[in-house]
């Protein structure tokens, strides 16, 4: 039994486990995979007072679990299964176990969104991959894609491109979505050039992706481009967390709550990207989790 129980263990669910813990709250964070969350798939984190320049997501997550470990925070590492959200306490299952709490954060996320192209699956891992941070050595001199035009695809074809022989943006709208510190980069970058109105239609290859295909969004004629031993890297935006949370009433997927992070639900919150927002950014999660846990310690 547990006063708080923090599902997800990126930074808001962090952000939210400090907060708690430090109000004396018997508090357990559960996380499927690694603390951090998608953050430790990012090659470099900015925009977030403090941190250097050039500081790695992985760097930033190890950081955070260190935090989490110095304040004393219960992390375990398990599957959510199930919930009971409504019951009192409510009833976290997991595929260890099931636990009680009088509190549930949900921070949980997102997920990468998958395109479901043809030879997606088959390739995924063998040239088709959503982790520059991991992958890009594996590419160098070679020539790399990046499927996406908003802030985090363009972000990490300038990494990329630090190993790349050449890198090639592909983004369906007629120009990139990101901030305009992204696109003076891009332009000053000489081995980075714009495949624009133009979608991944689909893969193929048997070990390694040998050729794909583009749709052309003006005319919807399709370009195969054989490109043996390339690499691409998809950033197609991610989906929430919430197929569990059948009980909760959801706007497009996501969570809406109040102003203290507070769901239709008694003794519900949810915090950082699974809810709705206007700006999904690591500072907004961490004021999340900051908001949620000290208004679930005082409920």
């Amino acid at each position: 039994m547990y006063d708080i129980i923090i599902i997800g263990a990126g930074p808001a669910g962090v952000s939210a486990g400090i907060y708690a813990v430090s109000r004396g709250q018997k508090t357990l964070i559960l996380e499927q995979n690694e603390v951090g969350g998608l953050i430790r798939n990012v090659s470099n984190v900015t925009h977030y007072a403090s941190v250097k320049k050039g500081e790695s997501g992985q760097f930033f997550a190890d950081a955070l679990n260190e935090q989490a470990k110095d304040c004393g925070i219960e992390i375990r590492k398990e599957t959510v299964t199930s919930v009971d959200l409504i019951s009192e306490p409510k009833q976290i299952y997991t595929d260890h176990g099931v636990y009680q709490s009088r509190t549930v954060i949900l921070a949980n996320g997102t997920s990468p969104r998958k395109l479901n192209l043809p030879g997606e699956e088959k390739l995924s891992g063998k040239g088709l991959y959503m982790n520059a941070a991991r992958d890009a050595a594996t590419y160098r001199g070679k020539n790399v894609y990046v499927v996406g035009g908003a802030d985090g695809a363009v972000k990490e074809a300038l990494y990329l491109a630090q190993y790349a022989a050449h890198v090639t943006i592909i983004h369906f709208e007629e120009t990139l979505g990101c901030i305009s510190e992204f696109k003076e980069k891009v332009e000053k970058t000489p081995n980075i050039s714009l495949h624009l109105h133009a979608r991944l239609h689909g893969v193929s290859g048997t070990n390694q992706v040998d050729a794909f295909e583009l749709i052309d969004e003006k005319t919807g004629s399709i370009e195969t481009i054989h490109d043996s031993g390339c690499g691409i890297f998809v950033y197609a935006g991610t989906i929430p967390n919430t197929k569990l949370y059948t009980q909760l009433k959801l706007e497009d997927g996501f969570i809406p709550v109040n102003e203290k992070m507070e769901t239709e639900l008694p003794g519900v919150y949810a915090a950082g990207d699974i809810r709705v927002k206007q700006v999904r950014q690591i500072s907004t999660a961490v004021a999340d989790g900051t908001i949620a846990a000290i208004n679930a310690a005082a409920r």
